[in-house]
């Protein structure tokens, strides 16, 4: 008998993995690789909300848990995943200079704004208002986490690639059953894949689809992440992740010639310097309309439970999210109210 089967291996079922070995618990895992939102993400962890200058959800709090978790996933899996970059928010106008400082003096928001207005020494970037930075920022190299904990996991004989067949679990009073495999509960960790969920499709989870570009700029020769109508993220070698868009209606994971287009026009708005686009990826990102994620117990199947809905902060709210949960299954403890599917009631749940 296992404790847990967990179903998903993106940044929800990559944490919470985590969450159960640091805590001895056994598991297996099964996953399809059928959605790409944590492997093609920006991989940006950002406590501000940049378009409008405010904190994100939670975010202090979760920036003093998810950058110890992903050191100690950095030192277990042997491989470097986090890389301090200062995030730069180019300024259109004075008004936004004068806003940037109006968010200084909000509560939390000071610690993690400077207050000096930087100037731009880049030739190839257009930035007449210079920039704001936020402190304490970086990237965490999200596909080298999955695939380097996919590889960790594949070792120890616990990770099933194949897709997840509902028919095939046996659900009693005390324990799941899967193909022969009993656990006393199942965590679903499947993005945008919950809408394929039977227990969980009930929930109002929203598709985002997010396209990005990775682009050659041997000119540019900047270190810094770079925030306007859209973001440039340095990778080293003269190499840039450029992104993002935001789309409602198509559900695919094809990039498309639209996006592609999309994001060089704004790119071309600031950037004054030739590039080569040798990258172009798309994912799904597992938005819900209240921007909180979904996190929570099946209000039939006692031993069922859902960890999704996290958006494009995906790199900050995972450690959290998942320890919010594993408290709440192992300890009894309650789970942050935003987060719990219950505040949707029983309106969104049909038996």
């Amino acid at each position: 008998m296992l404790d847990y089967l967990v179903v998903g291996l993106g940044l929800a079922g990559s944490t919470f993995c985590e969450q159960l070995e640091e805590q001895g618990k056994s598991f297996h895992v099964f996953t399809d690789d059928s959605q790409k939102a944590s492997a093609v993400a920006g991989g940006l962890y950002n406590p501000v909300i940049l378009k409008r200058f405010t904190m994100a959800w939670k975010a202090a709090e979760q920036m003093k848990n998810s950058i110890p978790f992903y050191q100690r996933m950095e030192r277990k899996l042997n491989v470097e995943l986090d890389t301090k970059l200062p995030v730069l928010r180019r300024f259109a106008s004075i008004e936004e200079q004068n806003l940037w400082f109006e968010a200084i003096d909000k509560p939390g928001l000071g610690q993690f704004l400077s207050p000096k207005i930087l100037e731009n020494n880049n030739p190839h970037i257009d930035a007449p208002f210079g920039y704001g930075q936020v402190l304490a920022t970086g990237r965490l190299d999200t596909e080298k986490l999955i695939s380097a904990h996919a590889r960790y996991l594949s070792s120890k004989a616990i990770l099933t690639q194949e897709r997840f067949d509902f028919s095939k679990l046996g659900i009693s009073e005390d324990f799941v059953d899967y193909r022969g495999l009993r656990a006393k509960q199942v965590v679903f960790a499947t993005g945008f894949g919950l809408k394929h969920n039977p227990y969980f499709n009930y929930l109002p989870l929203n598709g985002t689809k997010g396209e990005l570009l990775t682009i050659h700029c041997p000119e540019l020769a900047e270190k810094n992440v770079i925030k306007s109508s859209v973001f440039i993220i340095p990778l080293g070698n003269d190499q840039y992740r450029v992104g993002a868009t935001y789309k409602w209606k198509d559900r695919t994971n094809t990039p498309t010639e639209a996006a592609k287009k999309e994001l060089q026009q704004k790119l071309k708005t600031f950037l004054k310097a030739e590039f080569e686009v040798t990258g172009h990826v798309a994912g799904i990102r597992p938005t819900v309309a209240d921007r909180r994620p979904l996190v929570g117990q099946h209000p039939k199947f006692k031993n069922l439970y859902v960890l999704n809905g996290f958006g494009s902060r995906g790199v900050l709210i995972g450690p959290y999210a998942s320890q919010q949960l594993f408290n709440f299954i192992e300890h009894k403890r309650p789970l942050d109210t935003e987060m719990d599917i219950l505040r949707f009631g029983q309106k969104y749940y049909a038996d």
